[in-house]
């Protein structure tokens, strides 16, 4: 990176993280308890709201894999006295974005509205998450659905990468289930069962809110309490089973007639609240963090192994992964495994002082690249509550970033990038043979 565009880049990502910085969050609750984090900004008549329910689809029984997803889906399909089209209708008439969705550990959900008609979006918003109709007919369509996504995602060398490193790295653990469900179980999924799962699902106790926009504290108080206030208040959820990261290394080869093979490496990595988070964060953005990074380099631009090639951390609230994910010619797909764990190797060595300082410079601020909506701030001050994070951790970030040392990233790349505890999973037709790591 030259000296100008090292220089151009401190300076945008300066005054992207000072914008921030800038971001004002108060922390409300409501006459009925309901607590939830708050930004107002007047500067145009738009309010985001995004919310969660503490379960999701790793919670879902053993043979109804698919429920929440399935349950989720189907939470605007009608509500109250209006079926789906009606309700559909009334969204529409008032500009209103009202959806849901279903990850491992949550039941999510977004609301998008002109601050005029905020009475008329909360009340649709009311109706979804304590009157959901669940007709047959539309349970009948959105399981059709799903079926065909889910055969759709199976011709999807990615899709199919994604899914099986998350069994073999889960394996005996909920996390290993499909979120989005299989064929399998969603066909003898019942009415009564869906009912059950969103009268347990959508309760007050677990219940994460974050809104952004033209809206003030008084206000929002109201219009939540008026929303979720008729949901019952719950019992704590259940805590999940301890994980028990792999000890051996293990490849997963799968099988797919297709010209470019998806592969993916996955490393159990350090929990969100572990005091060594940012100095990992450093070490993913130097490892694949971009087009400076040195897998891009080793791995593309030197020998042209791959078609792309990255590193990131994924978390959810009992485990963390780095994971490697590259797509590759299939004739290609060893080579590339090959100079992949080698830079693997390598970065255990330590990093260079250019490397460790554009990485702080361009983490220190690219946060706030992305704060360009009032449904982006609300998506990223939310995931941070689901993190449980502080309110002020956006102010601190930049400080924590920038006191990861070298020595850090070292220490942390010699706990993480253990050849003992790798998962390969190659989806394609490599040629040769795939060596084990």
């Amino acid at each position: 990176m030259t000296v100008l565009r090292c220089m151009a880049l401190a300076l945008g990502l300066a005054l992207a993280a000072s914008r921030a910085e800038a971001i004002e969050i108060k922390e409300i609750t409501t006459p009925l308890g309901i607590k939830a984090w708050l930004v107002e900004d007047s500067s145009t008549p738009v309010v985001a709201l995004s919310f969660s329910f503490a379960s999701g689809s790793s919670s879902d029984p053993e043979n109804g894999q698919g429920l929440t997803s399935l349950t989720a889906s189907l939470l605007t399909d009608g509500a109250g006295p209006l079926d789906a089209q009606a309700f559909k209708q009334r969204q529409e008439d008032a500009s209103v974005g009202l959806g849901f969705g279903a990850s491992l550990e949550n039941v999510t959900g977004s609301l998008r509205l002109l601050s005029a008609h905020r009475d008329e979006a909360f009340e649709l918003l009311r109706l979804a998450v304590t009157e959901p109709r669940f007709d047959s007919d539309r349970i009948e369509q959105r399981r059709s659905q799903i079926i065909v996504g889910l055969s759709q995602a199976d011709q999807r060398p990615a899709s199919v990468a994604q899914r099986t490193m998350m069994a073999a790295v889960f394996a005996g653990h909920p996390y290993a289930a499909n979120s989005s469900g299989v064929r399998e179980n969603l066909p003898t999924v019942t009415q009564q069962q869906i009912r059950d799962r969103a009268a347990s699902v959508l309760t007050r106790n677990g219940l994460i809110v974050t809104a952004v926009g033209d809206i003030d504290a008084a206000e929002l108080s109201r219009l939540l309490d008026r929303a979720f206030g008729g949901l019952p208040a719950g019992a704590p959820r259940p805590e999940l089973p301890i994980w028990t990261p792999p000890t051996k290394p293990q490849s997963v080869n799968v099988d797919r007639p297709v010209p470019q093979s998806s592969v993916l490496i996955a490393l159990p990595a350090i929990p969100r609240d572990d005091p060594d988070w940012h100095a990992a964060v450093v070490l993913a953005h130097i490892l694949g963090g971009g087009q400076q990074s040195r897998l891009f380099t080793e791995v593309r631009e030197k020998r042209g192994l791959a078609y792309s090639v990255s590193s990131a951390l994924r978390t959810q609230r009992n485990a963390s992964l780095l994971v490697v994910a590259t797509g590759s010619a299939s004739e290609r797909v060893a080579d590339s495994l090959r100079v992949i764990k080698a830079e693997l190797v390598r970065i255990r060595e330590g990093v260079t002082d250019q490397e460790l300082a554009e990485a702080k410079t361009y983490l220190s601020g690219s946060m706030a690249l992305l704060l360009d909506s009032s449904s982006s701030v609300a998506n990223l001050l939310h995931s941070l509550q689901v993190d449980r994070q502080p309110r002020d951790y956006l102010d601190r970030r930049a400080a924590l970033i920038g006191a990861v040392k070298a020595e850090d990233v070292r220490r942390v790349a010699r706990r993480i990038l253990r050849e003992e505890a790798m998962t390969t999973v190659v989806v394609g037709k490599p040629a040769g043979a795939i060596a084990e790591p």
